[in-house]
């Protein structure tokens, strides 16, 4: 096989778990009115749902990224195919809310065997000069993932129940399974010598754990504590970090790699941002405006239809003209979305709500691969894996702080009351509160994207330091 037919094969076997990955995660969030009708969920309890998938994720994540360094990308790769498979197949057997969310924390893991060694192939295959490009494609098809999942999951949810969602994932896994175990060639282990930071892995899993479980406690004396404890790991990791020989978070690529960290913390901050509105929105269409989870679907393909025709263009533009440019305008189109968002209410009109989606399914193309474009663009190869999981990190992070923000209002404004006519006005005024923070933080994220740095006067560095690493 030829290098461009392998390139191309390369782009449909990365791709396709993006979209099965996505389309999940778009999908389970138009049906959480009905997981949480038939297993008796209240708000808080349905926050869960959503936010153990992200925090298994993140806890595996950085491990995963060093793993697949030393050991292989290829192969952990492929054994997330199958453990994702598996678990969103049991998903649909779930007898109970407990058993339902440990699942999707396992799935959440499955996930970080993925979405790091997916970044980390393409970066090794692809030149520095097709790269934004080759991004750019991999999220597109996430994106339509995104875009389809939500007509899809409300159809299934409507007449078939929300278990046929996972049902029909697990085929589709299946085939992935075959497919990159038949096709994907060649192993990718730039440091088989190193080892594994076990400890730095454990302290960071039970930091993230005391921070979310903190949050969804608060005000209450153990989430505040919980929440300090956090603190103190997080403190813990840092310093383990910097003395550790192989560290599963390498704190000196943010020490001296301005545009590394910039484009990181960019990350972080429009994944805050932006996460949790999907799933708040999906709340008061259902709850307030008693639309069903078939017309839900079809006014959130919106968002993420213009993600999918946009980012391609926007990473092969990221090839060109600095990367810091396009992904400051994309924030500041999302910023604009969400600060239109603080005045919903039970008359707004749904034309509103869907040109704000386009505006903000805008800005957010602008935004993904060009950033991603810039972080993996700002390490040499050997860092590949490890940049990766860090650039994974930020967003997931980024998508708990955003769980988490709604987690606590939900606590402070609902407590442990279902979402019903009597507490309306307390969801809607914790989601309006939620949006408030949400516009502020994309605006800081502006000036931080803008201060990053560039790309383009390193392209000669980066490509030297690549021929060197080979």
């Amino acid at each position: 096989m030829d290098t461009a037919s392998y390139k191309r094969l390369v782009h449909v076997i990365m791709a396709l778990p993006g979209f099965l990955t996505a389309f999940m995660v778009s999908a389970v969030n138009i049906a959480l009115p009905a997981i949480g009708k038939d297993l008796g969920m209240n708000a808080v309890m349905l926050n869960w749902v959503a936010t153990a998938y992200l925090l298994g994720t993140a806890i595996f994540l950085l491990p995963i990224g060093r793993i697949a360094d030393i050991y292989g990308r290829k192969k952990v790769f492929f054994l997330g195919l199958v453990l994702f498979t598996l678990t969103t197949g049991l998903i649909g057997l779930a007898p109970g809310a407990a058993v339902l969310i440990s699942l999707r924390f396992m799935q959440g893991m499955a996930f970080s065997m993925l979405s790091g060694p997916a970044i980390a192939i393409i970066t090794s295959i692809f030149p520095l000069q097709e790269r934004g490009h080759a991004l750019g494609i991999n999220l597109a098809t996430i994106y339509v993932g995104l875009t389809v999942g939500p007509f899809i999951g409300g159809v299934l949810t409507e007449h078939l129940g929300w278990r046929s969602i996972f049902f029909c994932a697990v085929p589709f896994g299946a085939i992935l399974v075959y497919l990159t175990g038949r096709y994907l060639k060649g192993e990718w282990a730039d440091s088989r010598d190193e080892r594994l930071d076990y400890a730095g892995s454990f302290l960071y899993a039970v930091m993230l754990m005391l921070f979310v479980y903190g949050m969804s406690c608060v005000p209450s004396r153990t989430g505040m504590w919980l929440i300090g404890g956090s603190v103190l790991g997080l403190v813990a990791f840092v310093k383990w970090e910097q003395r550790t020989k192989n560290p599963v978070f390498d704190i000196n690529l943010f020490m001296k790699n301005r545009l590394f960290v910039f484009s990181n913390i960019a990350a972080m901050i429009h994944y805050s941002a932006t996460y949790a509105l999907i799933f708040l929105l999906s709340l008061y269409l259902q709850y307030i405006r008693g639309l069903g989870p078939q017309a839900v679907g079809l006014i959130f393909m919106a968002y993420p239809v213009f993600m999918a025709l946009l980012t391609p263009s926007a990473g092969r533009l990221s090839d060109r003209i600095e990367p810091r440019l396009i992904v400051s305008a994309g924030m500041a189109l999302t910023a604009l979305g969400v600060f239109v968002l603080i005045f919903l209410d039970e008359r707004t009109s749904i034309t509103t709500i869907v040109c704000t989606l386009v505006l903000m399914g805008i800005g957010y193309a602008l935004f993904s691969s060009p950033n991603s474009n810039a972080v993996m663009s700002s390490v040499d190869k050997k860092h590949y894996g490890v940049a990766s999981g860090i650039l994974s990190t930020m967003r997931l992070t980024g998508q708990m702080m955003s769980m988490a923000a709604v987690l606590l209002l939900f606590s402070l404004f609902l407590g442990s009351r279902p979402i019903e006519p009597d507490t309306f006005g307390a969801f809607m005024k914790s989601m309006h509160i939620t949006f408030v923070i949400f516009s502020i933080l994309c605006g800081i994220g502006v000036f931080i994207s803008l201060a990053r740095g560039k790309v383009h006067e390193g392209e000669s560095t980066a490509a030297l330091a690549e021929e060197v690493g080979e």
